[in-house]
């Protein structure tokens, strides 16, 4: 089950940047296709990214789990429908262990440049601890999710109490009667205000834009249910699929259908307003109502944020911050809000897709300066001028419903195809810039009438490019199964092939 034994200097070598679900995925399907000299770079002590990396109170994931892992890896075992953050990542380590991808990851192993060389069709990388590396193919696997946002708040950093992010959750400090200020209220304070706000003296969560949270119909697996998960054949397949048909013809329609949406997402607003009417206080059901179209921001799924805000210590606050105090966060009307905690729940910077990486491809070009409007690539995958490099999870891969570990196997299959290239001689393949240019173009289009870009909010998806437009840099215009025929196949003529 580990796959064929290591042999170095056996063309191509790999370099993985990252050993999340993309980084242990990718690494797994190239052993499995007799590419062995692999080396995975990861800056931390242990694998897991995302899910090694957030563990705030109630960490969760929001697919359900029989379709939020590998499909040649099911595990008949996940406890619960949604598993939470130990079982993501227990399965994921499991995963690396069992096939053979533990030992191929250089721990504690910061990447900090690549450069491509042209005439040796390979990549030199270099790491924050003046190491170098040589690989015939480049991959990084950092996903849209690593590096945590920090808000610019005048005052923050002289707060005297104490601050954390959310993705880097303070277990040691104890909440207890404390005045705590969330700001912030997305996928993470859905998840953990629940549970802290039993801990806290008072609770404040300072909310700058509401959201549509629906119903996570959540449920612990009973023993006779994972026992036949092993013993039934097909039974967590065709659980998969149905999650799979769910996501994909009942929720993906009404997030890039040019029109309709209103009738195709009646649906999911009233479970959200189902949700909504069991707030008590009439006027903060107002300030929960978004004013935006369901789907355009991150839908969240929780059965117990609203019954938290019922809480006689929970407010929400909904006038601007305008800045911190020693002990207090101030908002635009003047108010002062005691804290002796302030939980940053500010997200990521989801368009730094490799920062603070530096890549140099062909004729010294710099991937920032070719990234200049907006971050772009061909499947999300390949950037021209730049080869035998791919990105995974890259722009415009992300999803509004569904399971990015679908999205991540469709890319795994079309890199190990580009390794097998380089295996039958190729020395590098570089993207035609025409490729990617009409490939933009089609995205460009289909995102417009999208509802991230055309339904009446500001998000994360979207960003502002230098040229003064404004991209949605992060997000599939499609259905995921479309994703997946467009990976499919690596068609050699999209590229330049040297060799």
């Amino acid at each position: 089950m580990a796959g064929p034994p290591y042999v170095a200097g056996v063309r191509p070598s790999v370099a993985i940047v990252g050993s999340g679900f993309s980084g242990i995925g990718l690494a797994i399907r190239l052993r499995m296709a007799g590419i062995t000299d692999i080396t995975i770079f990861e800056k931390a002590d242990s694998i897991g990214g995302v899910w090694r990396d957030n563990t705030y109170p109630g960490a969760a994931c929001d697919a359900p789990s029989h379709l939020y892992s590998y499909s040649f890896a099911p595990n008949p075992g996940w406890s619960r429908r949604f598993a939470e953050q130990p079982e993501i990542l227990a399965y994921l380590k499991a995963c690396a262990d069992r096939y053979g991808v533990t030992e191929l990851v250089r721990f504690g192993t910061e990447v900090t440049e690549a450069e491509f060389d042209a005439t040796a069709g390979s990549w030199t990388i270099r790491t924050r601890d003046g190491g170098t590396h040589t690989a015939d193919l480049f991959v990084a696997a950092c996903g849209q999710l690593s590096r945590p946002a920090y808000p610019d708040i005048p005052g923050l950093d002289g707060f005297a109490g104490t601050v954390f992010h959310s993705a880097r959750w303070d277990h040691e400090h104890d909440l207890t009667g404390e005045d705590v200020a969330v700001i912030g209220n997305g996928a993470s304070a859905v998840q953990f205000v629940p549970i802290i706000a039993g801990q806290a003296g008072r609770l404040r969560i300072f909310q700058r834009t509401p959201n549509w949270v629906g119903a996570k119909f959540d449920k612990v697996y009973r023993p006779w249910r994972r026992a036949a998960n092993r013993r039934v054949p097909g039974l967590q397949t065709a659980s998969r699929l149905g999650i799979f048909a769910l996501f994909e013809w009942a929720l993906n329609p009404m997030l890039v259908a040019p029109r309709g949406r209103r009738a195709l997402s009646a649906h999911v607003r009233a479970l959200c307003h189902a949700g909504l009417r069991t707030v008590r206080d009439e006027r903060l059901r107002a300030a929960l109502e978004p004013p935006y179209e369901v789907g355009c921001k991150r839908i969240l799924l929780s059965g117990d944020y609203y019954p938290a805000l019922n809480r006689p210590n929970v407010h929400v606050v909904t006038d601007p911050i305008a800045k911190v105090t020693a002990d207090a966060v101030v908002t635009a009307d003047g108010t002062e809000h005691p804290a002796s905690t302030i939980i940053l729940a500010t997200g990521f910077r989801s368009h730094d897709f490799l920062s603070p990486i530096r890549v140099t491809g062909l004729g010294g070009r710099r991937l920032e300066e070719e990234w200049r409007d907006g971050p772009s690539a061909y499947l999300g995958l390949g950037v021209p001028g730049f080869p035998n490099f791919f990105l995974m999870y890259g722009p415009n891969t992300n999803l509004g419903s569904g399971s990015i570990v679908h999205m991540l196997e469709s890319q795994i299959s079309y890199i190990v195809q580009a390794a097998k290239l380089l295996r039958g001689g190729v020395r590098y393949l570089d993207l035609r810039r025409d490729v990617m240019e009409a490939f933009d173009r089609k995205v460009r289009r289909r995102l417009g009438t999208s509802v991230w870009n055309a339904g009446g909010c500001d998000s994360w998806y979207v960003r502002e490019g230098a040229d003064g437009a404004r991209r949605n840099t992060n997000n599939w215009p499609g259905f995921m199964l479309g994703y997946r025929r467009a990976t499919r196949r690596l068609d050699p003529r999209d590229y330049r092939l040297v060799g």
